[in-house]
């Protein structure tokens, strides 16, 4: 979300998501990281939300409803993912977008070229 909070944008205060612009731009994790190991994780999010099959997601999803367990299980989530990117996490929201778009500028070649372009005046 730290990711979809700085690139995508904002309809009322609802979040804007995009392939193009929120997913094909997300940095994933290096290669050599073990998703497999947020398997346990995300099982968890998805048994917490089971323990309330009455309630929406709105209902589910508000910071001041949200089921304790619900939210555990996110933060053991986001932990996990954290620690695929750096072995410590992150210590704060604005260290994690840093170091995302630091990978992002290495994905992305440089919009810069070498030619030189030339203009002419019109007579």
């Amino acid at each position: 979300m730290a990711w979809t909070r700085y690139i995508g944008g904002r309809l009322k205060s609802d979040y804007q998501y995009s392939v193009g612009i929120n997913y094909n731009t997300f940095p994933m994790p290096p290669k050599d990281s073990d998703l497999s190991r947020l398997e346990s994780f995300a099982q968890a999010v998805l048994d917490a939300r089971a323990a309330h099959q009455d309630a929406t997601l709105a209902n589910l999803y508000d910071p001041d409803l949200m089921p304790p367990k619900l939210r555990k299980a996110h933060q053991a989530l986001d932990r996990a993912v954290d620690r695929l990117y750096r072995r410590g996490g992150f210590a704060s929201e604005r260290k994690r977008v840093e170091h995302l778009f630091a990978l992002y500028e290495k994905m992305r070649p440089p919009l810069t070229t070498s030619a030189k372009v030339r203009l002419r005046r019109k007579r």
